[in-house]
């Protein structure tokens, strides 16, 4: 029987394939094969080289960053703010001042009784002397009835408090702005309002609510006041 002559080639492919698929597994151990040979960049199951590809993580560190995590849909990371270096400057003096008793001010009655002998003669207290303790823009208010036709002086004395300030101010209604009908004209710790002779008399012809406002416009420390009417 005649052998077919297509058989040895058919052994010889079978051979030449088998060798071919031997060759075609990558040796694990072999990097020459894997760094621009034939079998690509890197070996299969491992991952891109760190720096190159796509793969995560990339190289020195993962997602996400120590401390966060992936910036919000929409925006970044969230810049630092910068801590304060100092602290707000305070707001500006003002408010009530602390009413104390007359007697706290001891050290101020001397005062005013003599300034009160040359600046309100022929005059009356008018009430009792009122005091307070002030901090700087302070103000304390003494209320009192205006009566029609009568004339009157105030009389304030500062302690440690280096601008004093007094104004006479009408209400009649609490609806009704304030209106200031007298302040005192002088500068430093003591204040006179409508002294020497000089003292404010209502121009209207009935009486009403009003108050005397003092104000340690600069400085700070105890005031003590009086009025005084003829």
């Amino acid at each position: 029987m005649r052998i077919p002559t297509l058989a040895p080639l058919g052994i010889l492919c079978i051979g030449v394939l088998a060798v071919t698929a031997c060759g075609s597994e990558p040796d694990p151990n072999d990097p020459s094969q894997y760094q621009g040979g034939q079998y690509g960049a890197y070996p299969p199951g491992q991952g891109y080289p760190p720096g190159q590809g796509q793969g995560y993580p990339p190289a020195g560190g993962g997602y996400p960053p120590a401390g966060g995590g992936y910036p919000p849909a929409g925006g970044g990371y969230p810049t630092a703010t910068a801590a304060p270096t100092g602290t707000a400057p305070p707001a500006a003096g003002g408010g009530s001042a602390t009413p104390i008793a007359p007697a706290a001010a001891g050290a101020a009655t001397p005062v005013l009784t003599a300034m009160a002998a040359s600046e309100t003669r022929g005059m009356q207290p008018e009430g009792g002397a009122f005091a307070g303790q002030f901090q700087p823009g302070q103000t304390l208010e003494q209320p009192f009835n205006v009566e029609p036709g009568k004339c009157y002086t105030v009389v304030g004395v500062g302690l440690g408090i280096t601008e004093l300030d007094v104004q006479l101010v009408f209400q009649p209604l609490p609806t009704v702005p304030p209106q200031v009908l007298a302040q005192d004209n002088q500068t430093g710790p003591n204040a006179t309002l409508g002294g020497g002779g000089s003292c404010f008399r209502n121009p209207l012809p009935i009486g009403g609510p009003a108050k005397i406002v003092v104000r340690a416009t600069a400085g700070q420390g105890i005031a003590l006041a009086q009025i005084y009417k003829k």
